[in-house]
Parts: structure tokens; sequence; C-alpha cells
């Protein structure tokens, strides 16, 4: 079993040696880098390479730069994603977002995690564990999301919030580690003022 074949089955894998690994993260940096000089005016080149980078991608897809991201293969975006600037992706394992997912500035998602063991970890053993986020999510500045977790529909992930575990769908969830404050309500349609015309 090769090391990508280890950490897709969920298997402790070390990516510090193995060439099939150290040649895909290369790439893909190399890729992000370029995604990252592109004019922000050119959207056409941007929409094209953001098309190599992610593995798969759906329609209107807004990745404001800088943005790094490890493997790019591992990553699913749905239709109507926007992620604002200074986000990362540590894809060694799948991580999928739905339709309609916002994500605001310096927000970081992680499948990496380390060997708890130090003997295994100074070794280079880490796991990949997958992140899935719903539709219609908004995630505030500056979250850390963490291997393993799922996020449900039509909630909201407060800034600077640390995601540990799953949130379900429908809520509003901040904290470290994020937990849910309450659910969204019709009452929430009116918290910001709709202008009405003259």
């Amino acid at each position: 079993m090769t090391e990508r074949e280890k950490a897709a089955a969920g298997y402790l894998y070390n990516a510090n040696f193995d060439r099939e690994i150290i040649e895909t993260i290369t790439a893909c940096g190399d890729l992000c880098y370029e995604y990252n000089m592109i004019r922000p005016s050119d959207s056409t080149a941007r929409t094209a390479l953001l098309r190599k980078i992610l593995g798969k991608m759906g329609e209107n897809v807004i990745v404001n730069s800088p943005f790094q991201c490890d493997y790019g293969c591992n990553i699913s975006v749905g239709d109507f994603f926007f992620m604002n600037h200074n986000c990362q992706i540590l894809d060694g394992g799948k991580v999928t977002f739905g339709n309609h997912v916002f994500i605001a500035p310096n927000c970081v998602f992680t499948t990496a995690e380390h060997a708890l063991d130090a003997e295994q970890r100074n070794e280079g053993l880490e796991a990949a564990l997958p992140i899935t986020v719903g539709d219609n999510v908004w995630i505030g500045a500056g979250v850390i999301v963490l291997g393993g977790v799922t996020i449900g529909d039509n909630t909201v992930i407060g800034a600077g919030s640390v995601v540990t575990r799953d949130i379900p769908s429908g809520v509003i969830a901040v904290g470290s580690p994020c937990r849910v404050m309450r659910e969204i309500t019709e009452a929430d349609k009116y918290k910001y003022p709709i202008y009405q015309g003259e």
C-alpha cells in the first residue's frame, strides 16, 4: 500500500519521503504560486488555473489571493463558492464544500493530524481526516476547521472559532472549541435593516 493509499484509507502515513507525495505537493505549490501572481482583474485566467488546482470545481467560484493548499486534487467546491483572502487548505484528506459557501479571510481547513505518540510523530507519521462543509454555510474570519469535522447546511460559524467536532445544520456556532449558540430562526431575516426604496 502506498503512502497516499494509507492516507486515503485513514491510516497513519509518512508524507516526508514519499516521492509521489512530494512531487504532488511541489506541483500544487507551484500552481498556487502562479495563481497568487495573477492580477485580480484577470478572472478568466484565475478561473482556468483554479480548475487545474482543485479536484472538482462548480460554477461561479471565487478564491481571493493569496490562497494555498497542499494537494489541490483532494478539494471539491460547489457552485457559488467564495473564499476571501489568505485562506489555507491542508488537504492530505478530502475537503468538500457544498453550494453557496462563503468563507471569510484568514481561515484554515486542515485535515492533517500528527501522531500523538512522540516516537511516531518524530518518524513523520500523520493522519488525514476528511472535512465536509454543507450548503449555504458562512464561515467567519479567522476560523480553523480541524480534520474529521462535518459542518451542516445553513450554518454560520462565528469569527475566530476553532471547529474540533461536527456542527449541525441551521445553527450559529462560535468559540474555541466551537459550540452551538442557537438555531437560526425566521427572526434572523430582520437582524440587519433592508432598504425598501424611497
